[in-house]
């Protein structure tokens, strides 16, 4: 047991300017008082080694009370199209979107073997330079295409994804292959059980490539292999964390990708790489098997290269899991033939006003041109960004083992903001301030459901207003596609873009424009977003890096 003499009203003093408070000698003497048993309870607790799997007793719940879940059928309508012939080019195959390759498939114009080795090919001489692979499972996807032609072959057809390949964020667990979380203390981690989703992802058919690379436990494109890079402009790095998901799916290394977001890691780096990135309702999917980050945030979705695609993919992830303690029994309902122009698309004026590129206005006077009625919108005046505490709280005590141990002295990035810096400030936020930040979730909670009565869908960048905290911290879900093209100087790993440098060279990349809409209704924002993807007509053009035939 510590000494009483060991906290006094001297050492109270020196800490209250960052606590913010400011109390009389009497009340510091007090305080000193009882801070040793205080103390002694905290080194007890920290003696335990509590684990990054292990969840928390309180759950974070996104329905407010009085929700009712959409009626909606939980069904799904897919484009009838023709896939034309198969191409001769095995780019042309590589690149083609989930509703093409599943045609094919189906019409048996090639089988799961062959689209498998063209995907295996492209990774060996394309993934390198990307450095956006962290493991390639080549004999368990060889293993698994056979399986897939079986399977169809006497008539187990569960889904459209059957035979498709995938690769699949590090930060999920596969039995038997390294699952490393992009850090290096853990980059010789082997798990012994499949994660939930590997094992949906199983029984839908698809082949798993290999895992691909994220920012160390899941911040950033930087991991124990490098940076990601970004495969419009090799100079700089994909985003992240889903960092390897979104490059490999630009680059046609597989035909779909999963990544995970928690603030950003999905949208980021779709907006980066040109990608179509879904995140889903907080929920939806199972983290069973994942890694921790922070229970309260993470979410699970789908990286693709076309709008429908993503649907394809979350109707094979979608379903409540009990020993997921935030997952949440949902229909996901989708309907490429829905009609859109009922829809009552919102936005909020400054994030169309000076900071917005030509890419943004254009979109938001395509949906005027689809017939949606278009309306301005607000959200209240409240301190969003504070939120980012609760992200920091949990993902500090997710992984307190390498701050205690200086493990973290082992992770390649070292900056102020980065995770071993941030989860050590982090020991100094104020519990009773994580109390109130709860409750300005709840206020942020209201805001959007409030916003969401009054507009079906909200159009905006990336970066509208405080929507990409706000949604996060709610559990809206929230589509984000390829919009257009504009030329972009090598741009910072994070934050807005800047301006070029006098005769500094140009870069032709995608931009891309977010869509979210109310709790569960995906279906809103995928039906726009299908909408808008068609009038945009920017969805076939294909990376630099993406190399030769």
């Amino acid at each position: 047991m510590m000494e009483r003499e060991d906290i006094t009203p001297e050492t109270v003093a020196a800490a209250e300017p960052l606590a913010g408070v400011d109390f009389s000698d009497a009340e510091r003497a007090q305080i000193a008082v009882l801070m040793p048993q205080q103390k002694e309870a905290t080194r007890r607790l920290r003696a335990l080694g509590i684990g990054n799997g292990v969840p928390m007793a309180c759950r974070f719940d996104p329905r407010l009370p009085g929700f009712r879940m959409p009626d909606l059928a939980d069904t799904q309508v897919y484009s009838a199209i023709d896939p034309g012939p198969l191409p001769a080019d095995p780019a042309d195959i590589a690149f083609a979107p989930v509703t093409r390759l599943s045609a094919w498939l189906a019409s048996g114009a090639i089988d799961s073997a062959g689209l498998t080795e063209i995907y295996l090919d492209r990774i060996d001489r394309i993934a390198p330079m990307l450095r956006c692979m962290a493991a390639v499972t080549a004999d368990l996807a060889r293993e698994q295409a056979a399986m897939a032609d079986a399977r169809r072959a006497r008539g187990d057809i569960p889904g459209p994804l059957l035979g498709v390949p995938y690769v699949l964020k590090d930060l999920f667990d596969t039995k038997g292959i390294v699952t490393g979380w992009g850090a290096e203390p853990y980059r010789d981690r082997i798990p012994e059980e499949d994660a939930a989703l590997v094992s949906r992802m199983r029984e839908a058919g698809a082949v798993l490539l290999g895992k691909s690379s994220l920012g160390a436990l899941a911040r950033n494109d930087v991991w124990y292999g490098g940076r990601t890079n970004n495969p419009w402009n090799l100079n700089e790095g994909s985003s992240g964390s889903s960092a390897g998901s979104a490059s490999a799916t630009a680059a046609g290394l597989c035909g779909f990708s999963i990544g995970t977001e928690t603030l950003g890691s999905i949208m980021s780096p779709s907006q980066r790489c040109g990608t179509t990135g879904l995140r889903p309702t907080f929920g939806r999917v199972s983290r069973r098997g994942a890694m921790v980050l922070a229970a309260t945030l993470d979410k699970v979705g789908p990286i693709c290269r076309a709008v429908e695609d993503t649907a394809m993919v979350l109707s094979a992830l979608n379903g409540v899991d009990p020993d997921d303690r935030g997952s949440i029994s949902a229909p996901f309902h989708f309907d490429a033939n829905a009609r859109i122009d009922d829809l009552r698309v919102g936005y909020l004026p400054e994030a169309f006003g000076d900071g917005a590129t030509a890419t943004d206005r254009r979109a938001l006077e395509t949906v005027r041109g689809l017939g949606c009625t278009v309306v301005e919108t607000a959200l209240p005046d409240l301190p969003y960004d504070a939120l980012r505490h609760i992200l920091i709280a949990e993902a500090a005590a997710n992984f307190e083992d390498l701050t205690f141990s200086d493990r973290d002295e082992l992770l390649t990035v070292q900056t102020d903001e980065a995770w071993p810096n941030t989860f050590r400030r982090a020991r100094f936020l104020s519990a009773p301030d994580h109390v109130q930040l709860d409750k300005l979730r709840y206020l942020t909670m209201q805001a959007l459901d409030a916003l969401f009565r009054d507009v079906d869908v909200l159009i905006g960048p990336l970066s509208t207003g405080p929507m990409m905290v706000a949604s996060n911290f709610t559990g809206h879900p929230c589509l984000h596609l390829r919009a257009g093209f504009e030329e972009r100087p090598n741009r910072p790993p994070s934050g807005p873009d800047r301006p070029a440098e006098p005769g500094e060279p140009l870069h032709t990349v995608p931009m891309g424009i977010s869509l979210w809409s109310g709790l569960f209704r995906e279906d809103r924002i995928l039906s726009l977003g299908l909408a808008l993807e068609r009038a945009f007509d920017v969805a076939d053009r294909r990376p630099p890096a993406a190399g030769p035939a």
